[in-house]
């Protein structure tokens, strides 16, 4: 076939694609039958599995996308993507459904670029985090649909102000010294949190997640953390603090934002839904400030760097527009997803070639470290640059490289650290100057060790 003839042909494939999908709202049943219908379709390369139950016992389903379900691939990175979180914020649930069967479809046509993707990531969709407050949105009547009706869960919970407040913890660090990653919980986090957020964290805590996208409604932006300023000057719903709360990877999260934004159709031109964005993208503090954020806490808690996308002015859109807007987004979830790959990835091992847990890996000049998995391996995303990276644990002497990393995929940098014979395993202990319970009135214990394969 001559290579001006085959964009067409693949653009009309893509087409043909869409128009098989059924575009309507899928009320609960109809969105597990959705899932299930793409697994009986493409059952070599997925697996649904529930991440826990909501107040009134709805699954949280999960479909996973990988040339291997089930399993953790040493190197191969695990992303995420989350709907529905806001109940009544429904154009990312549907856009996750229409993700899920276009990745299937385009695997069976021998998409080389999904093909390769699918080969190459460990992909999770959480269609709906908040499934009871879905039903409560869709039960109104779609020509009086209140603007915060159905939002909540079944306990009237906002569950994006529903994480354990690490931002205060790592903002006291930041002035008094002490981490500002991987950060214990408080002790009686689980009595504060709802049974959906609950099996969030779980599920965080079972995969080594890396990257992440929350898709929410309301707005046109992708917003990047932190979504907590240092200082709260008002009260209110939303608290306006028009000053950036950047992290220490702010250049890497405003690329991150852009990648979506400049790949939707229309995110990034402003203004849009009446307010104006540079590029389409927003700093979450910078907009206005929330505590106890789903974003945050993955950074804080996780190694993932996670962003929330804001993709509809209205928050549940007529149906007669989900076709629309399934193809405005359509690029931007493909582009995004491909993110994952990008800055230095390998395996820390010892001198046995037993891979070791747990291990820190810091990056010079940037304060924010990650772990390896349980299998040793790592992924750290960068941007394109030299650095000097240093892989550290328990009971074994530091290494330090210098790397380049180039912008055409991850760089392989493998780590082999010798036993420490001399000083022994290193204590864990808590900085001197960090938050102390006191300060807080809440009491930090060490946080648990974690399974993140295998599940």
């Amino acid at each position: 076939m001559s290579q001006l003839l085959w964009p067409l042909v693949r653009f009309l494939l893509l087409i043909e694609v869409a128009a098989s999908v059924n575009f309507f709202h899928h009320r609960y049943e109809q969105l597990v039958q959705a899932l299930f219908n793409v697994h009986n379709e493409c059952p070599d390369i997925t697996r649904i599995y529930t991440i826990g139950r909501s107040i009134q016992g709805r699954h949280l389903y999960v479909l996973e996308f990988s040339d291997n379900p089930g399993i953790h691939e040493p190197l191969e990175p695990e992303f995420k993507y989350v709907g529905n979180m806001h109940g009544n914020e429904v154009l990312g649930r549907e856009l996750l459904l229409q993700l899920s069967e276009f990745l299937c479809e385009e695997y069976r046509r021998r998409n080389e670029r999904i093909t390769r993707l699918i080969w190459d990531t460990r992909i999770h969709i959480l269609p709906s985090m908040n499934p009871d407050g879905y039903e409560v949105a869709a039960n109104q009547d779609p020509d009086a649909i209140g603007y915060l009706t159905g939002r909540n869960n079944a306990n009237g919970i906002d569950l994006n102000r529903n994480f354990p407040d690490l931002n205060t913890f790592m903002y006291y660090n930041e002035k008094n010294g002490g981490p500002n990653h991987h950060i214990p919980l408080p002790a009686n986090w689980k009595s504060q949190v709802e049974p959906e957020t609950l099996a969030v964290i779980h599920w965080m805590s079972r995969y080594n997640f890396v990257l992440s996208a929350n898709l929410h409604g309301g707005a046109l932006v992708a917003n990047y953390p932190y979504d907590k300023a240092q200082e709260q000057r008002s009260r209110g719903y939303q608290r306006k603090s028009n000053t950036a709360s950047p992290t220490p990877d702010d250049k890497l999260f405003r690329k991150l934002a852009k990648a979506y934004s400049y790949a939707h159709h229309s995110m990034h031109q402003s203004p849009t839904c009446g307010e104006q964005f540079a590029d389409g993208i927003t700093n979450g503090a910078s907009w206005y400030s929330l505590s106890k954020g789903m974003q945050d806490f993955n950074y804080l808690y996780t190694n993932c760097f996670e962003i929330t996308l804001e993709l509809s002015c209205d928050k549940f859109p007529p149906q007669k527009d989900l076709e629309k807007e399934w193809l405005a987004n359509r690029e931007a979830l493909i582009t995004y997803l491909e993110e994952v790959h990008q800055g230095i990835k390998g395996l820390v091992s010892d001198e046995n070639n037993n891979g070791i847990a747990g291990a820190v890996i810091s990056v010079n000049g940037i304060g924010h470290d990650v772990t390896s998995g349980d299998q040793g391996d790592y992924f750290r995303l960068l941007l394109p640059g030299t650095y000097t990276i240093t892989a550290s644990a328990d009971g074994y002497r530091p290494q330090t490289v210098t790397v380049t990393v180039g912008p055409a995929g991850p760089s392989l940098v493998h780590f082999q650290l010798k036993q420490d014979t001399i000083k022994g395993p290193m204590e864990k202990k808590a900085p001197a100057t960090s938050l102390s319970s006191k300060a807080l009135q809440k009491k930090v214990v060490p946080r648990a060790a974690r399974k993140k394969t295998q599940r």
